[in-house]
């Protein structure tokens, strides 16, 4: 499947004209409202079911080693007791938020989890830890409904009304919202989505592509068609995870390649556009780049976690299965908590919980961050460091 063609052998998108009936009224400018009249041009995606990839050699041989990096991670993860695989989803769907400008603290993402009031961009995180949670379980079948199925966990509790549901509009990236004219890029008009996706899907299940160039280009084929008016980069990321575990790269936790793609978003996006100039190089080593990133950041984490779990222990004693040793095991996958969600998780009593916290306070482990005896909720500062330390350094550029 390989060549030296330098990936430039994949179809450029074409396009197509289409009527443009303008609903602004009088808004904007004279100058703005001429620039969005008349018809536009809309993106026209080849199908790609049967297409070969065609990558230099060197590109290659970075998609193999990628693919050995990300398998042996999830190995080592995968043999440990410590919960991480639900931390690291939650990592992955943070910084595949990250990317949409949707930040959060780690403190923030545990609070929505918990279900208290947290911000409008934590709710919209753990939206996309549903989405990502959807993805692993639907990867060994991915098809329309699973992709659908993805985005209606996306969005079912801030945006019902769209979640799980294809377009019905023409959406655009760019431009302002006068109208697609000026847009940086026109996705197909909403009656291609279907048989643009059900192409995408015949693509994503074959099995003679090598897995990090298919999850690359079935990745910027899903974000060209952009088949839903919201959610698409989020969707499309968790696709990546569905796509690595089905590719049986990972089998154990959800590796944060959104983390590693956070270094350069610039270079993440203009290999969106390279691709659909015809070149999928850029968008294969972008995330094969990306697979090195997350694994060098996930290790980093889970060390960082084993050393406060380390700590911990030291601090606590009791006799093994108490429950403030269980306590502890949640904690490092939820940092934040409360007396209900300790009672109900462990199977424990409200007081025996209750028990388990203050022995933690007292431990220095936990620490009440609301007011008063009513409702209270505490925190495992070390945790929410540990967690924000990880997002820190996504947003770092490599040198």
């Amino acid at each position: 499947m390989a060549s030296v063609n330098g990936g430039l052998s994949w179809p450029p998108v074409a396009y197509e004209q289409h009527p443009w009936i303008s609903t602004a009224g009088d808004y904007g400018s004279r100058r703005e409202r001429r620039l969005t009249a008349g018809p536009y041009r809309a993106a026209v995606p080849a199908f790609i079911a049967d297409q070969s990839i065609s990558l230099s050699s060197e590109l290659q041989s970075l998609t193999e080693e990628a693919a050995t990096e990300l398998t042996r991670f999830d190995v080592e993860v995968g043999h440990i007791t410590a919960p991480f695989a639900s931390i690291l989803l939650r990592t992955e769907s943070a910084s595949s938020s990250e990317i949409e400008n949707l930040s959060s603290g780690a403190r923030q993402i545990a609070l929505a989890e918990l279900g208290e009031h947290a911000s409008r961009n934590a709710r919209l995180i753990v939206g996309n830890v549903r989405a990502m949670h959807a993805a692993l379980e639907l990867s060994a079948s991915i098809d329309a409904d699973a992709i659908l199925q993805m985005h209606r966990a996306l969005l079912e509790h801030g945006d019902p009304n769209i979640a799980g549901r294809w377009r019905q509009q023409q959406v655009w990236i760019g431009g302002g919202s006068l109208g697609p004219h000026t847009a940086q890029f026109v996705p197909p008009h909403h009656d291609r989505v279907p048989a643009l996706i059900d192409d995408l899907i015949a693509f994503a299940n074959r099995v003679d592509v090598p897995v990090i160039a298919q999850i690359a280009v079935a990745h910027a084929q899903f974000e060209t068609i952009h088949p839903f008016p919201d959610g698409n980069g989020r969707v499309g990321r968790a696709l990546i995870q569905a796509m690595l575990r089905g590719g049986q790269l990972t089998r154990s936790v959800a590796v944060p390649v959104s983390a590693g793609l956070l270094h350069d978003t610039a270079e993440y996006f203009d290999a969106l556009g390279e691709y659909r100039s015809g070149n999928v190089e850029p968008i294969v080593r972008s995330i094969a780049e990306a697979s090195f990133g997350a694994v060098a950041n996930g290790r980093t984490l889970v060390h960082d976690l084993e050393a406060v779990r380390a700590d911990w222990r030291t601090r606590v004693t009791a006799r093994r299965g108490a429950a403030v040793h269980r306590l502890v095991d949640l904690l490092l996958r939820q940092p934040v908590v409360d007396n209900k969600l300790v009672t109900s998780t462990l199977g424990v009593t409200g007081a025996n919980a209750q028990i388990a916290i203050d022995r933690l306070v007292d431990a220095g482990i936990l620490t009440q961050i609301t007011d008063g005896r009513r409702n209270r909720i505490w925190q495992a500062k070390d945790v929410v460091r540990v967690l924000d330390e990880f997002a820190a350094r996504a947003k770092r550029r490599r040198h």
